[in-house]
């Protein structure tokens, strides 16, 4: 006779779900579960549709690789954006940060990850193989004539730039990597040593 399943099942379940989220401890989850139990019950029924309905219906863009609902994103199906530039970014969240500066009107390649080794990420795991398809296949016949890679400044983020650009300069694409130093409204008082090293080395000519 099968056992009949205890609220307390249910609840320990969901503390267990809920340590999925990056950061989130035991201590942390079991406080989410007990505040959406006891103050707002409509609001987790909202979660677990919306989680439910993510899950099933968002996949990843044939042409970029972002999350997608459709084969194709509305970035890549915007015929006003430039083919010939192609952004990477480690992940969907980077490509909304580049997006929000209004500066950037090419497409991208969303990785989806970076190379780091000791996680057991290497080339295949970031979809490198699709990443070339994507810059040899051109779009509506344009080729790409530049790829600006925009990976974090981790050292696994240069990595990988590292490893993209060799690999993309030695088929005779144009590879640029984004800047870095000071931020804007910067003082140099309070930047660190690493950051204003960086500045002077990519320092460029007053026009």
């Amino acid at each position: 006779m099968a056992r009949q399943e205890t609220p307390q099942d249910a609840l320990g379940r969901l503390i267990e779900a809920l340590r999925v989220l990056p950061g989130v401890g035991p201590k942390s989850a079991q406080r989410m579960a007990f505040y959406l139990l006891q103050h707002d019950r409509n609001g987790a029924a909202l979660l677990a549709q919306s989680l439910g309905e993510a899950v099933e219906t968002v996949g990843h863009c044939a042409c970029c690789n972002t999350f997608s609902e459709t084969p194709i994103c509305i970035t890549c199906s915007d015929d006003r954006r430039d083919p010939s530039l192609l952004c990477i970014v480690e992940t969907p969240a980077d490509q909304v940060m580049v997006e929000q500066t209004l500066s950037f009107k090419g497409n991208y390649f969303v990785l989806m990850g970076r190379i780091s080794p000791l996680d057991g990420m290497g080339p295949n795991e970031i979809h490198f193989d699709r990443l070339l398809n994507r810059i040899e296949a051109p779009t509506a016949g344009i080729a790409v004539r530049e790829v600006v890679l925009a990976t974090n400044f981790t050292s696994e983020g240069e990595a990988t730039a590292h490893y993209i650009g060799e690999v993309l300069k030695s088929k005779g694409i144009k590879v640029t990597r984004i800047a870095r130093g000071i931020p804007v409204g910067g003082e140099l008082e309070y930047v660190d040593a690493g950051t204003l090293a960086r500045a002077l080395m990519d320092r460029r000519s007053v026009s």
